[in-house]
């Protein structure tokens, strides 16, 4: 596999000054510095105006040039803003990078979503099911099967104990969701959408007035289940506001349910995870998620799936 060493200030100042056309008597140039102190340094801001992505390696390569294509298809039916590429190429051998224009606002992990805001997600949520799948399939995001809600609703059963023996977790809150239950939560044929599939609090850009103003990070995007969006969107906003806005877009009880117990058993197997040592995740964002997650909304209290398998 291609992959060269960790990019230093250096390299990305000098592949900088090359973009942006700054000469050898134009000063330093704008101001280079890492967007995280962890990782591998891959993802750079540039002055106050740009953002630099570099690849580490040749599926990271991949993976970024489909989302340079996808980010185009995408951007003429969601409401909020998509970051475009100012320029794109390679800054190692067989190694891309992109220099995006920022997109101004902070995150979903910074400011709250307001009502609004969520009428801004019920857009992004509306947009995605707009856009032809097979038009995303052309430009390479691939398609992929519905998880199992039974075989998770299993996982987080068992982890729900450890994290009960961190007193981190009730696992009784999860008898709500029965086998059968599960089993009737199901994803249905049919329902593939392009799905953003990482909609993280830090990939949401929020402006200080609860607008969401942009998505991040579309390289990992599949055709699939509508589903996991509604249950990112539960670990970044809370299931309320991922219920409303979901619900907003015209998903029914069985999707809404559906994206809630997602979320829900992906955080106690994710927390009880790091807690077992595994995985570089936070722990106190993992809790939040958590506690996001697990809000009671009105819908799991008043809504019964028909035996016939509709939504009612």
């Amino acid at each position: 596999m291609t992959q060269a060493s960790t990019p230093t200030a250096d390299t990305v100042r000098r592949l900088v000054r090359t973009l942006l056309e700054v000469g050898d008597e134009g000063g330093p140039g704008p101001e280079v510095r890492p967007v995280t102190e962890e990782g591998g340094h891959g993802t750079w801001w540039v002055g106050t105006r740009h953002v630099l992505r570099l690849a580490p390696d040749r599926e990271a390569t991949v993976r970024m040039r489909r989302e340079l294509r996808l980010r185009d298809l995408v951007r003429p039916h969601v409401p909020v803003a998509v970051p475009t590429s100012v320029a794109h190429g390679e800054w190692s051998p067989g190694l891309t990078y992109t220099l995006d224009t920022k997109v101004p606002g902070g995150t979903a992990e910074e400011h709250d979503v307001s009502a609004v805001g969520e009428a801004d997600l019920a857009g992004l949520l509306g947009g995605l099911r707009e856009v032809p799948a097979r038009q995303a399939e052309t430009v390479g995001v691939p398609r992929v099967a519905p998880r199992s809600l039974e075989a998770l609703r299993r996982m987080a059963v068992a982890a729900a104990q450890r994290l009960a023996d961190e007193d981190e977790f009730d696992p009784a809150r999860l008898h709500q969701l029965t086998p059968p239950g599960a089993v009737q939560l199901a994803a249905q044929p049919a329902t593939a959408v392009l799905v953003h599939h990482t909609l993280r609090g830090e990939h949401l850009v929020v402006g200080a007035d609860g607008r969401v103003r942009g998505v991040l990070d579309w390289t990992g995007a599949v055709v699939g289940d509508p589903a996991e969006d509604i249950a990112g969107l539960a670990l970044a906003v809370g299931s309320g506001a991922a219920v409303r806005a979901a619900t907003l877009t015209g998903y029914g009880a069985r999707a809404c349910l559906r994206g809630l117990w997602l979320a829900r058993c992906d955080t106690v197997v994710r927390l009880a995870e790091r807690l077992t040592g595994h995985g570089t995740e936070s722990p106190a964002l993992l809790r939040t998620q958590l506690r996001r997650s697990w809000e009671a909304i009105l819908l799991e209290r008043v809504t019964e799936l028909r035996e016939d398998g509709t939504d009612d």
